[in-house]
């Protein structure tokens, strides 16, 4: 329903809530079995009479590492669990709450931040909101602001001057003059518009930077002449370089484009190019590349936008809709550790400094429509979609001219000053994304799953939809906004289920400020802790260099949350939660501080999450489901090094066996994660206690040694063997397959085992990238791969090899081209060592 940072999916908290809800058989429940659950997989769990019953207690215990399926049969089944509460301390944007509330539990949920609140008050309150009062309140403000504001976001039809088209983005570049001869440079970093659409896809439109004619090219890296003024340049090179200068076209001077604003300039903005959407030419079954495309800016248009202008400066009343205050300083809004982004040398020092004049115009405008419905929970609706909208409709908004579509702001959860950028339609049209009808639409599909929410799952590798739950999606639930170590909670919760902050991983106060200082336009008569200018910074649990806390404050600081954890769940309760893999440093850290509040940590079990946000060497970011439990007792002797690493090895040993033994394919580094979490529940039993050479070690040292117990050597061929064995392997696989390994993804294309530039395929011995590392790479480093693959190159038959080649046969060698035979059906490779 709305924007927040680092949310795990919907899937992964049900299934959590599934494994950790459902231990009591007493208290389980299946609404509509057998009728909508008849899966042969669960007949075995019946009890074998007349009524075939489920016996759910036989379905628990079949649970372990070597058969984990038995309770993800009842994924898609309308599973209560009665009598159980469920506490997330760091509720976020309350996916985990929700999904627990799903199952029946009574739920609370706590969070710092005001804006975390306010979005999971709203998504509970989906399903007690009627959806006619809200269709009612909606038409209410389309009445009252729709026509004023679409009028704003007109352009003439460019190919019937009859009429008007709906402007979806307006493209803005920023200008600075040289400093030497004074010109007045665009900020272009290149001029392409867009890539082609339909017919033209493998073109690209273009800007003139003469006459700003827009047109189509066949190759942006090469000259190209402006068909309106025969204008020649290369469209790929723009004034605006790497490292931040911009360049003179006239005088050849390159200079820091915040040096320049540092000396007193500041940005001038140009209207350049428009997104149009024609909704009269559509209707009249004009051909797509007509009535959606791009064109230059008419004098109609800049006036459209000073009129707007103009109102916005002439209307008093209208401010009070808009946040006035000044940005504060922090980590995000200045160059630190966490954001190498300065917004302030770009000018910016008010949150009105984010939006254009047309901008603030019609989000004030809109806003106080909104502001105008009677009933406060209706109204609430509204804001909350109003502020999603807000993501895509700023100045950081940029336009992607690869993907034709905006991109919305903090899309790396920090600000990026730009020095072009898309403005948004406001209220929207048949087109684009962000606007304010889009996100209502969204807002209203949320309420509407709430009302009548369903589960997706596989069957045979098919997306099903089950039918409507019984249960909604709300239930018994208490939102607190507060500091989790201080508010007042009630204590023997069964379950803690959270994702709690990590490092300096999100800032959550200094991003969520974006939308809190416009939600609070509407909500600090209601809500007092919406009357401060923004959100808490200093009592956030995260490392910013803003407010002065390190790792080591947020160590200590994630330990007293633990402690309080402790206090209000029962003895007999469980602590579950998603946490990023990383380091010992991090490992030691974590473990210290649910050992030292008496937990034991007892699993790990890594998943994939947020796979689109991918960190440098294109390593997907890992999150672990860590389980704890209390420790009612005085933790374990004292134990030597060497006798910890053989009961850790021993235990790691087994899960392995239970996993390969199972019916799961994990990947190699998926399988060290839950063996590394084998090897700290037994750590957990000695914690501070484990000597080695008269020495105490230290929690960063035994992690560090866990993790060399149950890396092992992954190779590179390996992971391609592993893809191989794929019938239809992605990128997503490769990087399945290296994280929590010694192998990158890009170790395979450097080695020319995977090709992934525009798509991505397994590459063979006969592809050219292969064949060039073959040839570039010493006999003494070519691996048993490269020596198979090398051989298949020089084969030609098998009758000319025997005279070729230069290396030994060994069994492993004759093995790995029997295997790649198998597997590629080359049966090149079948003759590489017969006759």
């Amino acid at each position: 329903m709305h924007k927040w940072w680092a949310r795990q999916l919907g899937s992964v908290f049900r299934a959590i809530c599934l494994y950790t809800l459902l231990g009591d058989p007493t208290r389980v429940s299946i609404r509509d079995y057998p009728e909508s659950g008849d899966d042969a997989s669960l007949s075995e769990f019946t009890d074998g009479n007349e009524d075939d019953e489920l016996d759910i207690g036989a379905l628990i215990d079949s649970v372990d590492l070597e058969t984990p399926g038995g309770l993800w049969e009842l994924y898609p089944q309308d599973v209560q669990v009665a009598d159980t509460t469920v506490l997330d301390p760091f509720m976020g944007g309350g996916t985990s709450l929700l999904e627990a509330g799903r199952f029946g539990a009574s739920v609370t949920g706590v969070d710092l931040n005001p804006v975390a609140w306010f979005v999971t008050k709203k998504e509970f309150e989906a399903a007690e909101i009627d959806p006619d009062d809200l269709e009612d309140a909606f038409k209410q403000v389309e009445s009252d602001v729709s026509d004023e504001l679409t009028d704003l976001y007109q352009t003439d039809c460019p190919h019937d001057g009859s009429h008007v088209a709906d402007v979806v983005y307006a493209l803005w570049v920023r200008s600075l003059n040289c400093v030497s001869c004074h010109e007045t440079i665009p900020l272009f970093k290149d001029y392409r518009v867009a890539k082609g659409r339909y017919e033209d896809s493998d073109r690209d439109h273009v800007l003139c930077p003469d006459c700003g004619g827009i047109f189509l090219t066949d190759d942006i890296s090469t000259e190209s002449v402006c068909s309106d003024c025969g204008y020649e340049f290369i469209p790929a090179n723009g004034p605006v370089s790497q490292g931040g200068m911009y360049g003179c076209p006239s005088c050849g001077l390159k200079y820091p484009i915040v040096d320049a604003i540092a000396e007193g300039q500041s940005y001038e903005e140009e209207l350049y190019a428009i997104e149009y959407y024609c909704t009269d030419c559509e209707d009249e079954g004009a051909e797509r590349s007509t009535y959606k495309g791009y064109t230059s800016p008419s004098e109609g248009d800049v006036k459209r936008y000073e009129d707007a202008a103009k109102q916005w400066a002439e209307n008093d009343d209208l401010s009070k809709y808009t946040p006035d205050g000044e940005i504060p300083d922090g980590s995000i809004t200045a160059a630190s550790s966490i954001s190498g982004n300065d917004i302030f040398q770009h000018g910016y020092e008010t949150w009105r400094d984010m939006f254009n004049d047309r901008q603030l115009y019609c989000l004030s405008t809109l806003l106080r429509s909104i502001d105008k419905i009677d009933d406060p929970d209706v109204s609430e609706f509204l804001l909350l979609a109003f502020s999603d909208s807000l993501l895509f409709q700023n100045n950081f908004a940029r336009y992607n001219s690869a993907g034709s579509k905006i991109e919305g702001a903090l899309g790396r959860n920090s600000y990026t000053p730009r020095t072009s950028y898309a403005e948004n339609n406001v209220w929207g049209t048949r087109a684009g994304r962000g606007t304010f009808t889009t996100t209502w639409q969204k807002l209203l599909d949320a309420v509407d799953f709430a009302h009548n929410p369903t589960e997706r799952y596989l069957e045979n590798e098919e997306l099903h939809e089950t039918e409507s739950f019984e249960e909604l999606i709300s239930g018994e639930y208490t939102l607190l906004q507060g500091d989790m170590r201080d508010v007042s909670l009630e204590d023997e919760y069964d379950a803690v289920i959270t994702d709690p902050p990590y490092y300096d991983n999100v800032v959550y106060s200094e991003v969520s400020d974006f939308f809190y200082v416009w939600q609070r336009l509407l909500l600090s008569d209601s809500y007092d802790f919406f009357e401060p200018e923004t959100t808490p910074r200093s009592d956030s649990i995260v490392s910013n260099p803003a407010t002065g806390k390190d790792g080591t404050t947020f160590e200590d600081e994630l330990g007293i949350a633990f402690g309080r954890i402790r206090e209000l769940l029962a003895d007999d309760g469980i602590l579950v939660f998603t946490y990023r893999n990383g380091d010992a440093d991090a490992w030691g850290g974590l473990v210290d501080a649910l050992c030292s509040e008496q937990f034991e940590l007892t699993a790990m079990y890594p998943i994939a999450a947020n796979a689109s946000e991918l960190f440098g060497d294109n390593k997907p970011n890992v999150t672990v489901i860590v389980v704890a439990r209390p420790v009612t007792s005085p933790q374990g002797e004292p134990i030597s090094w060497s006798a910890l690493r053989r009961k850790a090895h021993r235990s790691a040993k087994r899960a392995r066996e239970q996993i390969e033994e199972s019916d799961q394919s994990p990947s190699e580094g998926e399988i060290s994660l839950m063996e590394l979490g084998r090897c700290l529940r037994e750590y957990s039993q000695h914690h501070g206690q484990v000597h080695r050479r008269g020495e105490t070690m230290d929690t960063v040292e035994v992690v560090a040694e866990f993790q060399n117990l149950v890396s092992g050597e992954i190779t590179p061929d390996e992971i391609y063997l592993s893809l191989l064995e794929m019938e239809t392997p992605s990128r997503r696989d490769l990087q399945r397959l290296c994280y929590s390994t010694n192998v990158s993804p890009n170790d395979l294309q450097r080695r020319g085992l995977v090709t992934d530039d525009d798509t991505f395929s397994i590459a063979t011995w006969a592809d050219e990238s292969r064949q060039e590392y073959l040839a570039s790479t010493a006999d003494e480093d070519l691996t048993p791969l490269d020596q198979i693959h090398l051989l298949r190159q020089k084969s030609g038959n098998a009758g000319e090899l025997r005279d070729q080649r230069d290396m030994d046969t060994t069994d492993e060698l004759v093995e790995l081209a029997a295997e790649l035979a198998r597997l590629t059906n080359d049966d090149g490779y079948r003759g590489l060592f017969h006759e």
